[in-house]
């Protein structure tokens, strides 16, 4: 594939915080660490501090990849020589983190896990003495189903009906076999199709939880890269944290750090992207995920009867740290804990709610990771690159809306003069004229002059784009290719990463879909990847 690069404000996508942040705007610095750059991670290496117990990391990771060793699973070696690394002082983790959703989900739950493995092996090689192992984080706790029960592909949306409860990772996927039956319905024979029918299968009929499940497909996928898969719902890797655990229940300490902070934001101007609970942890058992909060001196489980005294609140927590299970505020400390991380890669949302964060990291005595926002790409079939070329637009012309690049392309291409703007430069100088004349004879009258100048102002701006209207009918075969290009790389008028899932893409190329990704994307670059197919 061939790659050309734009700027992300230039793909009207993405939010301006996101566009500060990577513009390097002073108003957000402190709410962040080190830049998201070389320089930024060599700082960074000299001061980091490490309080996760890697021999527990080690030993948990190991335990989670038996299930797919038994399977003789291809790219076990490289994955478990990491796990092994991890428990080196001088080995990091490059993380990011998603929801378990089914097929893969959207095409930027791979693009993150592609950003996380490359900047891992651009880090070895500006840093040789040190290891950095990619890891994704599986979003295993997670209770809202109906956010990843779906995916979309090649124009289909293939749908697990079920209803399900509490953490999504320990549902049993039994209950998929139409959908899998539709998405490999979908992926059809030819090519590499066979090929990623079997990894789905196995996947999805062979394990009994979805993060097993989940795990298997990313690992067929990614595990040649050496992607460590990690479920933080593990009793061990809870108990390292179960002190934080009660000290936030008990004390509210990241509603007061996070408030305060988000007050901050908000005053520049920014779009507050979570806001903290008073306690910001669920009670976790199998089939339950739901809020603690505190009431009538008792700490209760919403929707249940389950309460508990401060007393029996912090002997549970100490006998089953497991069944407390942080929301989306304090998942990020866990995962600092917990992991040797040094930089965290996530969505323009993910980047924005991260800043809301940094404050609670240092009442906690948590290094804040560099905060590195994914690559994003937009995959430009055969069929469509060829209509582009044809149509001379340029990688950034695409992402305009279809009017403006109509408008555009037919005032460039028509042998006839559309614009009223010389006209309309004469006019001015008339009214110029007429204004003067009318001062002398009563000054009152030049508001008159104003308003008859700009009713005629507006009338010329309807003649024109009538005049563009009329000349776009001249050209409406050749016209209606930029609809077809836009309906085939926008879906539903979004980004292509936002609603395709890569499974055709896969078909089409296999493995090597993803090495190109690993290839062409420059994550400490910044830009918005086209790759248009050759």
């Amino acid at each position: 594939m061939d790659a050309s690069c734009i700027d992300y404000k230039d793909t009207g996508f993405f939010s301006q915080t996101v566009i500060d942040y990577i513009d390097d705007k002073p108003g957000l610095k402190p709410f962040y660490s080190y830049r998201p750059d070389m320089e930024g991670f060599k700082a960074f290496l000299k001061t980091k501090k490490v309080i996760a117990d890697r021999k527990i990391l080690s030993s948990v990771l190991y335990e989670q990849y038996q299930p797919i060793s038994k399977l003789n699973i291809r790219n076990s070696k490289s994955v478990l020589d990491n796990i092994t690394l991890l428990k080196s002082a001088n080995t990091y983790t490059i993380t990011t983190g998603h929801q378990l959703n089914i097929f893969a989900g959207p095409l930027y739950f791979i693009y993150k896990i592609v950003t996380a493995i490359k900047l891992a092996q651009q880090l070895k090689e500006q840093f040789p003495d040190t290891n950095f192992v990619p890891v994704y984080w599986m979003a295993s706790e997670d209770h809202d189903f109906a956010e990843i029960n779906y995916t979309n592909i090649g124009g289909k949306k293939v749908h697990w009906w079920y209803e399900a409860s509490g953490a999504t990772g320990r549902i049993n996927p039994d209950t998929m076999r139409q959908a899998l039956n539709q998405y490999k319905g979908v992926l059809g024979l030819e090519h590499h199709g066979g090929e990623l029918a079997a990894i789905v299968e196995t996947a999805y009929a062979k394990f009994d939880k979805l993060a097993d499940a989940t795990r298997y497909l990313v690992n067929a996928l990614f595990g040649q890269y050496g992607l460590v898969i990690i479920d933080a719902d593990d009793h061990r890797l809870k108990k390292q944290f179960a002190h934080i655990i009660e000290q936030d229940i008990i004390g509210e300490h990241s509603f007061k750090n996070i408030s305060e902070t988000n007050v901050k934001l908000e005053k520049l101007g920014i779009h507050i992207q979570v806001n903290p609970r008073e306690i910001n942890f669920f009670y976790l058992v199998d089939g339950l995920r739901e809020r603690i909060v505190f009431e009538d001196e008792l700490y209760k489980v919403l929707n249940t009867e389950i309460s508990f005294s401060k007393e029996e609140l912090q002997k549970e927590i100490g006998n089953f740290p497991e069944r407390f299970s942080p929301n989306v505020v304090m998942r990020p400390l866990y995962q600092e804990y917990i992991l040797p991380n040094i930089a965290y890669v996530g969505g323009g949302a993910e980047v924005v709610y991260w800043l809301e964060l940094k404050s609670n990291f240092e009442y906690y005595k948590v290094d804040f990771p560099i905060l590195i926002l994914r690559n994003s790409g937009l995959v430009v079939p055969k069929r469509s690159a060829a209509k582009i070329e044809k149509m001379e637009l340029a990688p950034d012309d695409i992402f305009k809306p279809a009017d403006e690049i109509k408008k555009d392309w037919v005032k460039k291409h028509s042998d006839k003069e559309l614009s009223l703007k010389e006209e309309w430069q004469e006019l001015q100088q008339i009214f110029d004229k007429i204004k003067q004349r009318s001062s002398k004879i009563d000054p009152t009258l030049t508001k008159s002059a104003d308003a008859v100048k700009a009713r005629l102002n507006h009338a010329l701006n309807n003649l024109e784009k009538k005049l563009i209207k009329a000349e776009k009918a001249n050209y409406q075969t050749r016209l209606e290719q930029i609809d077809q290009v836009k309906t085939e790389l926008f879906p539903k008028d979004s980004l292509q990463e936002r609603t395709e899932n890569f499974g055709l893409f896969y078909v089409k190329w296999g493995q090597d879909f993803i090495d190109e990704l690993i290839r062409h994307f420059e994550p400490l670059d910044f830009k918005f990847t086209v790759l248009t197919e050759e």
